[in-house]
């Protein structure tokens, strides 16, 4: 499929998102394209008063948001791509859409019925068709856009036309033969469908559902094209972005600003309490240095234990999707590490012969708990079966080499134990949740997860194929975060951290001015 090779402004990373977006309401052309995208300093503005702001203002916030937001999904999820959606048949917008496409191409079928016919719709169908068809060109490709134009000419159509001298089915095998010309290979079926249809009213409908598909495919394999130039030139995209959000919307960063402040609270509490703790400690009315690295870092962390239903930092919203996936696998790995461990620490010398034991009750676990994040999903009742399962499966295990099976007793309370996991401040719980922060704090202090991992702590073995998968890519989100929006986290972390020096810059700079 042809693209256009003109990809190498800073403005294509906006052209991209305002003709993807364009393309959800099935006009997807390549002159969306060609919008302008105003160049800014990628660096954080300082904070400014709050002011009013216009209905115009918001608009372009909102864009801004928009194209930031999609150009991240395209350049960081290689699955996104857009789709060719329809209202369902039996529903209300389905049911009219079907309604009013129907009147009109009986209306198009009875003006073509008439002594003479009547071809007025006829040809202004044609002519929307030579402009989708126009809008699939690079803009070299002047042999095959002259031959539309010329082919298609309306002018000419209409001259005909007052002659009853149209040759509608020829416009058609036209058409046809170009769309065949310019689809995907995936759409090689649909043309010759096209051509086995010899209703014409029919045929030109179909011909518009297919210019439809072809829509969709011209802005995927678009997607696909600029997806490694979005990459190379993300971060001071995203940057000059959010900067020009900062500064159509100041109140940006308040989430932001408030999700630090409680990092650094956790950190100073933290401080003081091992400050406290220590024998010979410092002057307790001192206030604690603390890291900003560690106040970001806990930060990071605090988002895999985020509340969803909350709105989260806007520095974030860009990955908030990814991060809640990550949130919920983390939830099932931490629920089967806890079910192996209960297990091995109350039937372990009875088992602990089995080679892949572990990995055996690790797969029982996980069908049990698919979708264990959903709102109707009953964890107690999730449990409980794996419970019974785990219990057959000792059972079957130590009967198969002659050993006495588990008592009612011991079953009992291993089913119990399980169970009772759900509960708050579960001793086994909080363990293997200590654990799996330990395993992700360690990861963020490393500079690249890609070289080495991180020691496993004790308990996590059982997972520890999925914990750094999922941990390779939660640094990855994180890594990638920081190196966006360093600028704008410096210097909320200097006023929290260091107000006193905040104060003087302030100051010196309004004595400049």
């Amino acid at each position: 499929m042809p693209l256009n090779d003109e990809q190498n402004s800073d403005s294509d990373s906006s052209r991209l998102s305002e003709s993807t977006a364009a393309s959800s309401d099935s006009e997807y052309s390549r002159q969306s394209f060609t919008s302008d995208s105003s160049s800014k300093p990628s660096s954080p503005a300082s904070a400014s008063p709050p002011k009013v702001i216009t209905f115009d203002e918001l608009m372009a916030a909102t864009r801004n948001l928009s194209n930031w937001t999609l150009a991240h999904e395209i350049a960081v999820n290689a699955n996104f791509c857009i789709k060719h959606e329809d209202f369902p048949q039996n529903s209300f917008a389905g049911t009219v859409k079907q309604i009013v496409h129907k009147a009109f191409w009986d209306h198009l079928e009875s003006e073509l019925n008439e002594d003479p016919p009547e071809y007025e719709h006829a040809i202004k169908l044609f002519e929307e068709i030579k402009e989708i068809l126009l809008s699939f060109l690079t803009p070299g490709a002047n042999r095959i856009h002259n031959q539309i134009c010329e082919v298609l000419d309306t002018d000419l159509i209409r001259q005909q036309a007052e002659h009853n001298a149209v040759d509608i089915p020829g416009l058609a095998n036209y058409i046809i033969n170009t769309m065949g010309k310019l689809c995907a290979p995936i759409r090689d079926n649909d043309i010759k469908q096209l051509k086995a249809t010899d209703n014409i009213v029919e045929l030109l409908r179909q011909i518009f559902h297919v210019l439809d598909l072809m829509k969709v495919d011209m802005a995927n394999y678009t997607i696909k094209s600029l997806r490694p130039y979005l990459w190379r030139n993300l971060v001071d995209y995203e940057r000059t972005k959010f900067q020009e959000i900062l500064e159509e919307t100041p109140s940006a960063l308040n989430l932001t600003t408030e999700w630090i402040k409680e990092s650094i609270e956790d950190e100073l509490s933290s401080a003081s309490g091992e400050s406290s703790s220590s024998p010979g400690a410092a002057d307790s009315s001192s206030k604690p240095i603390i890291s900003p690295t560690l106040v970001l870092n806990n930060g990071y962390l605090k988002l895999l234990q985020w509340d969803y239903c909350k709105t989260i930092p806007e520095t974030l919203i860009t990955d908030e999707v990814r991060l809640q996936e990550l949130r919920e696998k983390l939830n099932q790995l931490k629920i089967i590490a806890c079910v192996c461990l209960i297990t091995n620490n109350m039937v372990g010398p009875a088992i602990v012969d089995v080679p892949d034991f572990a990995d055996q009750l690790k797969r029982i676990s996980v069908p049990l708990l698919e979708g264990m994040n959903k709102k109707t999903f009953n964890l107690k009742e999730a449990l409980h079966a794996v419970g019974v399962q785990i219990c057959s499966k000792v059972n079957k295990s130590l009967a198969d080499r002659g050993l006495p099976t588990l008592s009612e007793e011991m079953e009992s309370n291993l089913m119990g134990q399980i169970a009772h996991i759900v509960e708050k401040n579960n001793p086994v719980c909080t363990l293997i949740d200590k654990r799996i922060q330990l395993f992700l704090r360690s990861l963020l202090t490393l500079p690249s997860v890609q070289n080495c991992m991180p020691a496993m702590p004790g308990g996590l073995s059982v997972i520890q194929a999925e914990m750094e998968v999922v941990g390779s890519q939660y640094a990855s989100i994180v890594n990638f975060n920081k190196k966006v929006y360093g600028p704008f986290y410096a210097n909320i972390l200097r006023k929290l951290l260091f107000p006193e020096a905040a104060v003087e810059k302030a100051e010196a700079e309004t004595s400049s001015n």
